[in-house]
């Protein structure tokens, strides 16, 4: 035990974690030959195309150092803020993180957050200034950074370059050096963390862990704590480029169990896996429960694919712990799902990989928070879907989620950055200066308002120099309405938002002008309105497709055209009363989009 070694990788988006993953496996020749390629643990297509880490990866290697062999298990994790559970997960399978830091960027938000994330679950960190190969770098000034974060000495950060393999070796050295070794007792009853699980069709389903204490061999017979399911370990092993079949893992190792799990609820990532001969007592204190920050409705395009779409929401939840679903209806879109994302990025991320990785076509709705909504008894009740409100008159108070946000930018972009923030309904916390010309701007802002388009505003405002995180922080008091999309009278619950009294009107009227580019034109008339209550605030018309009936007639007397000109407006009034308005899905989606 005292030759093993479990740290991830933690860093800002785009600082170059992956990369440095690919030169450490380089190194100690866990990678060779063809399999070397660029982010070797990104396998999934969608990450190789947008150039992000979505999932962490864990991978094991071996490295020689003073005539001793010890064995590393490395877990690469993502860096944006929407997949920050993943990284959570991680640490919590680890006693050490390499802390990555781009020379040319600096300290960013995520950078910090995941610090302390790390600093909560006492790892030991190794501080590393990555890309120092670049021309823009600027080594000293973000050591400085780094000194004044972690209070580290200056000769304990290692210079790097994932790019040209710069310092490869000392990060080696400085793992097996300063990375305590697992603790844990071979020889007590067996207790091993779920961190991740995945969907093999062959075999069922294949759980990962971290041995705390205790032993795992091949064929014992297990149960997991939580759910109390018993199983056979029909193969355990380890995770190198594929999964290495072992007879036994050792305590504080890191590997994966087969054991023909077919249904995924019986799977819970944080779960512990224990002997049913000799239990342990109790189970490991895993992560806490992930709290979904937008709510959207996933819809099948085809009602009779609903079971299917269920089975593919399970079998990605399983590799995507922070995903969260439950059943609805909807008058427009007939059954489907609710469900619980980190953010937008995170939503984007899940639809493609239904689309991609199961075949599913879906609509999704537009995007909302929770609100707690009392009425005038003094009940609450948790609200994730407009069409949940209860009646305006019982209401005696709407609360919305208020999250405390942190952006480190330079001073240059304070001003307009403000201006966002102020526009958002934000409220100044406090702001100080982090290092010489960055600053540090804490900012109270609700959820609703940043859920659509904050971060995307934030990055071109900022020209990409802002970045961002946030966590929940309370519920407060707020006028919130709930704003209603009716064609022809109509109410079409599937476009209804709750939004901000005094943002309702604009968007109201932004919604309907949309909306009025993309329903096609019908047979008649189509009023869009966008109403609070009784009360409209907007309208447009999509005006009828129309027949020129007065064509024939060359000259005479105007009664004989106005006579044509009214029966046609009375089969087209006929028409209206019988024909129902397709909404195409690009208006749902459009709603996303609106500036």
């Amino acid at each position: 035990m005292k030759n093993i070694r479990n740290f991830c990788i933690i860093a800002h988006i785009d600082h170059g974690k992956s990369t440095l993953a690919d030169r450490l496996l380089e190194f100690t020749k866990t990678v060779e030959g063809k399999d070397l390629q660029a982010q070797v643990l990104d396998n999934m297509d969608l990450e190789r195309e947008r150039g992000i880490t979505i999932k962490s990866h864990a991978i094991q290697m071996d490295y020689e150092y003073e005539g001793e062999k010890y064995t590393f298990n490395l877990i690469d994790t993502p860096g944006h803020v929407d997949f920050s559970y993943e990284v959570s997960r991680s640490i919590a399978a680890c006693e050490g993180a390499l802390l990555v830091v781009d020379a040319a960027q600096g300290i960013q938000a995520q950078t910090i957050s995941n610090v302390y994330m790390a600093i909560e679950h006492d790892l030991e960190i190794i501080p590393i200034l990555n890309k120092i190969d670049l021309e823009s770098a600027m080594p000293d000034e973000v050591e400085d950074q780094i000194v004044q974060l972690l209070g580290v000495p200056r000769g304990e950060i290692i210079r790097a370059s994932g790019k040209t393999g710069i310092g490869i070796e000392e990060i080696l050295h400085a793992i097996i050096e300063r990375v305590p070794a697992p603790q844990g007792d071979p020889d007590a009853p067996l207790q091993a963390l779920i961190f991740d699980s995945v969907f093999n069709p062959f075999r069922g389903i294949i759980a990962y862990y971290k041995i705390m204490n205790g032993t795992l061999r091949k064929g014992d017979l297990v149960k997991f704590i939580n759910t109390g399911k018993e199983y056979d370990a029909d193969e355990v092993g380890i995770l190198r480029l594929n999964m290495v079949p072992k007879e036994e893992v050792g305590c504080g190792d890191v590997g994966y169990i087969i054991s023909g799990i077919k249904t995924s609820k019986e799977v819970k990532v944080g779960d512990t896996i224990t002997h049913v001969k000799r239990p342990a007592t109790k189970a490991i204190a895993g992560f806490e429960e992930v709290k979904p920050m937008v709510f959207a409705g996933v819809y099948p395009i085809e009602s009779e694919d609903f079971e299917n779409l269920r089975s593919s929401l399970e079998k990605l939840q399983l590799n995507d712990a922070s995903l969260t679903f439950q059943p609805e209806s909807s008058v427009a879109l007939g059954f489907g799902f609710r469900c619980g994302f980190l953010g937008l990025l995170h939503m984007e991320i899940v639809q493609e990989r239904l689309e991609r990785e199961f075949d599913m076509d879906v609509i999704t709705t537009v995007p909302n928070v929770s609100y707690k909504v009392y009425d005038k008894k003094g009940n609450m009740k948790e609200v994730h879907n407009p069409g949940g409100l209860p009646d305006i008159t019982l209401i005696e108070r709407i609360e919305e989620p208020f999250i405390r946000a942190s952006v480190i930018t330079n001073t240059a972009y304070i001003g307009p950055i403000m201006t966002l923030c102020l526009g958002k309904r934000g409220v100044l916390i406090k702001q100080e200066y982090v290092s010489g010309d960055r600053v540090e701007i804490i900012y109270d802002l609700p959820l609703g308002e940043i859920v659509i388009d904050f971060y995307d505003k934030l990055k071109s405002i900022s020209k990409g120099y802002a970045s961002f995180d946030y966590h929940i922080h309370d519920y407060r008091p707020s006028k919130l309405v709930k704003l209603d999309i009716l064609l022809n009278g109509e109410q079409v619950d599937a476009l209804s938002t709750l939004t901000h009294f005094d943002n309702a009107q604009s968007f109201g009227r932004r919604m309907c002008e949309k909306l009025k580019e993309l329903i096609p034109r019908q047979q008649f008339d189509i009023a869009i309105q966008a109403a609070i209550g009784a009360k409209i605030v907007a309208r447009e018309t999509v005006k009828a497709v129309r027949k020129d009936v007065t064509a024939k007639c060359y000259g005479g007397d105007i009664s004989r055209k106005r006579k044509l000109l009214e029966k046609q407006k009375e089969g087209k009034k006929r028409m209206k009363q019988v024909g129902n308005v397709e909404v195409p899905q690009k208006a749902f989606l459009a709603v996303l989009k609106l500036d």
